[in-house]
């Protein structure tokens, strides 16, 4: 054992995880539909979140339609999560500023919610500061190199964070269970990796690792939304579904990979998910403790006079260049 394990005191579905899931009871339909309608609120607000300008809070959160409880539960989530999103844009500037180099790795079921965390945590980022890293498969030649070979372009540079969507995890946990490497290979990963992270923390990269921990019946109900939800069957592929078959061979090969990988140096979080909104809030908070950081000065901008020519004149654009307007 290479550290301590976090399973008995930090995993919240430890137990869940850990044991045969019991046969399902027979589920309420209306508590089914209430909470299908929560996933697709989910969805409507996030394009929410992206049309709010941070001056426009409250202006915004009034024209939400009035749902009784559920409608006070949105509003407490939309004014922790643009306060968060604020500070993120803090942390982004002192990492600039300061040239720290930051890796974030998510890890988790299938539709745990990793993904909608990554992206309120980018959100309002600057790309070319905060990059999300999914890497697909390795193809042929990816195969024959040393497994962490291809992860290495894609660490940050000093005033970087770089946030991998599934990491060099895959082989503790997707790889081993599909039967795509061997207990050998398995076996050298968790020889490698604690000295591989401990290698990339003493050359200065801060890297913080999330498990997203939901129950069999959360991941259930997602897995029926995305089957049911065209804009969302794309999620869904033949692993995933897989994957669900496999939920007991997928809770041993997790709880062995933090088993085996929680080392002092880059220890594991564990994200209890079953809320989604919660979920995202609880990460984005812990990743902000994480860091001292300092609000940066900026200075003043000033917008410029734009310039004006005599001899210029602007030349008019051939209507059938123009896309047609049908809206």
């Amino acid at each position: 054992m290479t550290g301590r394990s976090p399973k008995d005191s930090t995993d919240p579905t430890s137990a869940d995880d850990s044991t045969p899931a019991p046969r399902r009871p027979a589920e309420d339909p209306q508590d089914l539909i209430a909470r299908i309608r929560r996933d697709l609120l989910d969805g409507y607000d996030e394009e929410l979140e992206l049309e709010i300008e941070d001056r426009a809070v409250d202006e915004a959160l009034l024209s939400l339609d009035d749902h009784g409880d559920e409608q006070s539960d949105r509003l407490s989530y939309f004014k922790h999560l643009f306060r968060l999103q604020r500070e993120l844009v803090k942390l982004q500037d002192w990492v600039q500023h300061t040239g720290e180099k930051v890796v974030i790795l998510f890890e988790g079921r299938d539709a745990a919610g990793k993904g909608g965390a990554i992206k309120r945590i980018t959100q309002r980022l600057n790309p070319r500061v905060c990059r999300v890293v999914a890497l697909p498969a390795p193809n042929d030649r990816e195969r024959t190199q040393w497994y962490f070979q291809r992860y290495v372009p894609h660490l940050p540079a000093a005033g970087e964070i770089i946030l991998f969507d599934r990491s060099w995890y895959n082989r503790a946990g997707v790889e081993r269970v599909m039967g795509f490497c061997t207990e050998d290979e398995v076996e050298e990963f968790f020889r490698s990796v604690p000295e591989f992270e401990r290698m990339l923390v003493r050359s200065g990269i801060r890297l913080i690792k999330y498990w997203f921990s939901i129950s069999d019946e959360e991941q259930h109900l997602r897995f029926l939304g995305r089957i049911h939800d065209p804009l969302k069957q794309w999620k869904l592929s033949p692993m995933d579904l897989e994957s669900r078959r496999r939920w007991e061979d997928y809770t041993r090969a997790k709880e062995m990979m933090l088993e085996r990988t929680h080392i002092p140096e880059a220890p594991w979080w564990v994200v209890a998910a079953d809320d989604k909104k919660r979920a995202r809030l609880n990460c984005i908070q812990h990743l902000l403790d994480h860091f001292n950081y300092q609000e940066v000065q900026r200075q003043e901008v000033r917008l410029p006079e734009r310039e004006r020519h005599a001899d210029y004149s602007r030349q008019p654009v051939p209507t059938e260049m123009f896309v047609p307007e049908r809206f």
